[in-house]
């Protein structure tokens, strides 16, 4: 059974939130390939939030490779390698990444500082 709980202190988007949550079910083995989503109106339903919502939660995580959906049947987590998946989100990672230390030399920001910076998001995110 999936769950998913949905924060309404934070600014990250529901939809963020979702996907968000399901991939990282899936990177920690909790969400196993095969395994039924439920339904975006059964979701929807749950959580009491737009069906809307939901589909571009899903919609994203299609997308991205983590989800399969089937007109009829609905949506299972993705028979593809996590592993793979992983990489992918990495090296988009790292490309943001490289996009902020363009921004910080820029902006004659130090590598500590900037460090300091990435660890107070990250601690921040929890």
């Amino acid at each position: 059974m999936i769950h998913i709980r949905i924060e309404s202190s934070t600014d990250e988007p529901i939809y963020e939130q979702i996907a968000r949550q399901i991939r990282t079910g899936i990177f920690s083995g909790d969400f196993k390939p095969g395994d039924a989503l439920p339904s975006i109106r059964q979701l929807a339903k749950d959580l009491q939030i737009s069906v809307i919502t939901t589909k571009r939660a899903y919609e994203e995580l299609e997308r991205e490779g983590f989800i399969d959906s089937m007109v009829g049947k609905g949506s299972f987590i993705s028979g593809a390698n996590p592993q793979l998946i992983r990489e992918q989100r990495l090296h988009q990672m790292e490309m943001m990444i490289e996009e902020a230390v363009k921004d910080a030399k820029a902006l004659n920001v130090s590598l500590s500082e900037l460090m300091e910076h990435i660890r107070l998001v990250y601690e921040e995110s929890d």
